[in-house]
């Protein structure tokens, strides 16, 4: 079996991306005939997706709007062109969208989307336009929000929305409180959700995202010294107006995990982890403030024997089971029978999908008999934490892709398909990972762990 060692090794370059094209209308039209097709199938008359500035993925999804500063919210039905209700500040944003453009999508002004003692006096109520969007006393509707519940949660699981109770109670006064359910499942379930697949498109848009987070980190680890504040660091990501998918966090010292940068000096013997998250990418790394184990606490001078080393034959082992087909429990088991919980506390899953919203859902929980599949990409989340030890990472993203898939990218986007290949070269041949064949690394670091951030090239390497 092989072992981690440190050895040092110079980071490649897998060059930037040019920013790929937007989503086609042709794609839009096609999510909205697959919508339709599944609520047909599940018995829905209307689906109302809802979205606002936090959770605007599954809107975006359907119609490439995202809430500026307010909510919106889309009306589908089978016999009608979608509607699309929007506040004051997002009406001058709807050409935005490709539907809207072509006139395959409605849109009406509904101020109480917008926000509070803005006017509200040029809309019809939602009573009113539910009715004549068709909705009744028979009508089954399915409410979308961005989560949605098993029966151990709620005994009334699939009656518990995660939308504005005005919204909810409107539809309801209508067709009675059984007739409204969530269906935010039809988007974001791990088994069949139209999120938790990706298109040949969406892999260069969100590789074009990996590439500019993964560089940005890479900024950060060969640009800070001991000595600099976070904020200092933090000025090494280079934002260019690239949409975020969640805050940056820099935790150092005793900052909690989550925090930005606070202002706060690093100093040798500091643990230090960080992210960077754009939509459809976040690249995060842990490690020590340090230039070996000497600058480490006593008591955490075998962090590579005893923490990170593990971590890493843990995360190959992962990757080699990583294939389309198996269960999600088994990924699940190599991670925490390999790595226990007493001295690594991992307490989230061994991975998860992203998407425009940096966590969908996960197919790799305990007990999951859910399959990998192809078109599925992953952040490779995978968050051991100890008091002694602090932390280590190898978060990336990667897309799990069938020969067709592999073929249909090779053909339309070359070059993304050739950085892919490129990116598993490097870890088959340089770190060492028996990685299957439908990994495609979206990364520009994929898979590097540098444990000392004073000496970025001394990594991780199986042997």
């Amino acid at each position: 079996m092989k072992k981690a060692v440190l050895e040092h090794i110079s980071w490649p370059e897998f060059g930037i991306s040019e920013r790929p094209a937007d989503i086609t209308l042709g794609e839009f039209q096609n999510r909205i005939t697959k919508v339709r097709a599944a609520m047909e199938e599940h018995g829905y008359s209307h689906l109302l997706v809802y979205g606002d500035r936090e959770h605007f993925a599954n809107l975006t999804w359907i119609c490439n709007i995202d809430p500026r500063f307010e909510e919106a919210m889309m009306i589908l039905r089978a016999d009608a062109k979608p509607l699309l209700l929007i506040g004051n500040e997002c009406e001058g944003y709807l050409p935005h969208s490709p539907l809207y453009r072509s006139g395959d999508m409605r849109a009406e002004l509904y101020q109480p989307l917008s926000l509070l003692d803005q006017c509200r006096d040029k809309s019809r109520t939602l009573d009113v336009i539910f009715r004549a969007e068709g909705i009744n006393q028979r009508s089954k509707v399915g409410a979308v929000g961005w989560k949605y519940f098993a029966k151990h949660e709620d005994p009334a699981a699939e009656y518990a929305l995660d939308i504005p109770s005005f919204i909810a109670d409107a539809a309801r006064n209508i067709c009675g409180y059984d007739n409204v359910r969530n269906a935010t499942d039809l988007f974001m379930h791990p088994g069949y959700g139209f999120r938790s697949v990706v298109s040949v498109d969406e892999i260069a848009i969100f590789e074009h995202s990996n590439i500019k987070t993964s560089e940005a980190v890479r900024r950060i680890i060969f640009g800070m010294r001991d000595g600099m504040t976070d904020h200092e660091i933090a000025k090494f990501i280079e934002w260019d107006g690239e949409p975020l998918g969640c805050h940056p966090t820099f935790a150092s010292g005793g900052l909690p995990g989550l925090c930005g940068p606070q202002g706060r000096t690093l100093s040798k013997g500091d643990i230090f982890s960080f992210n960077v998250c754009y939509w459809g990418s976040n690249i995060c790394r842990a490690g020590w403030v340090a230039d070996n184990k000497d600058d480490l606490p006593a008591g955490a001078q075998d962090y590579i024997e005893a923490f990170a080393g593990p971590y890493f034959e843990a995360m190959a082992d992962w990757f080699s089971k990583l294939t389309i087909g198996t269960k999600g429990s088994i990924l699940h088991d190599a991670i925490y029978d390999a790595l226990p919980y007493e001295k690594f506390g991992i307490f989230l899953n061994a991975g998860h999908l992203i998407h425009l919203d940096e966590w969908v859902s996960s197919p790799i929980y305990e007990n999951s008999d859910l399959e990998i599949r192809s078109g599925m990409m992953f952040q490779v989340d995978v968050i051991p934490s100890s008091t002694i030890y602090g932390s280590t990472r190898m978060e990336d993203g990667i897309v799990i892709a069938d020969e067709a898939l592999r073929t249909a990218l090779k053909e339309q986007h070359p070059d993304c398909y050739d950085r892919c290949e490129q990116r598993r070269d490097f870890m088959i041949n340089s770190l060492g990972f028996d990685l299957p064949e439908e990994i495609l690394p979206l990364s520009n670091i994929p898979a590097i762990i540098p444990p000392w951030f004073l000496k970025p090239e001394e990594i991780l390497v199986l042997r």
